[in-house]
């Protein structure tokens, strides 16, 4: 992979090894040689692994939306700052510059960027690697309610295992680097009746 987006919150969480982790992932991906993609803040974890990985000499292109940008919010020191109109095209631009998919603990955003992710890939709409560095457990439940959905019939076991986890940032891109995408049936066709 040359290039992994990273979700992540715009808060550091009430723990600092949320922190310490994103910092571990930044780091970790610029001494891969891994491009950073992520959503163009210097704010909470966002800047974290941002700053992480420029200290360890990486490239990062942050994503953010024109009205984000003007609170002010925007990191300057970035490789490249990408504006966008709105989160719709932040969100389409950071997957079209990445190979895989990593999520960091967040909130509401994080969420709806992961899961999107995921939707795409059941679609057959790409094949990327999709995972969850679960920090300090952050992810458990989720895991659970995935399992859920699989126990109650509304997601394939296989498309469950889409979603890749790991609570070690090595490990997860080992995990990603590994990945073979499932053969995703043909939801849509142009087939009416």
């Amino acid at each position: 992979m040359k290039s992994i987006v990273v979700f992540c919150g715009s808060a550091q969480g009430n723990n600092s090894i949320y922190k310490d982790a994103a910092r571990v992932l930044g780091a970790t991906l610029a001494q891969a040689g891994i491009k950073l993609v992520y959503g163009g803040a210097k704010v909470g974890l966002m800047g974290t692994v941002a700053d992480a990985a420029i200290e360890a000499g990486g490239e990062v292109i942050g994503v953010i939306p024109e009205f984000l940008r003007t609170k002010e919010v925007a990191h300057e020191a970035l490789t490249e700052l990408i504006v966008v109109d709105n989160m719709h095209e932040r969100k389409l631009k950071m997957h079209e510059l990445s190979d895989g998919i990593i999520a960091l603990p967040g909130g509401w955003g994080t969420m709806e960027e992961l899961f999107e992710m995921l939707t795409w890939a059941q679609l057959g709409l790409h094949n990327k690697p999709v995972g969850l560095l679960n920090i300090n457990g952050y992810y458990n439940a989720l895991a659970a309610l995935c399992d859920t959905m699989v126990s109650e019939g509304f997601l394939p076991a296989d498309v469950r295992g889409m979603l890749l986890s790991s609570d070690d940032a090595n490990e997860l891109l080992a995990k990603m680097h590994d990945y073979v995408p499932i053969n995703t049936p043909k939801w849509i066709t142009g087939k009416t009746t």
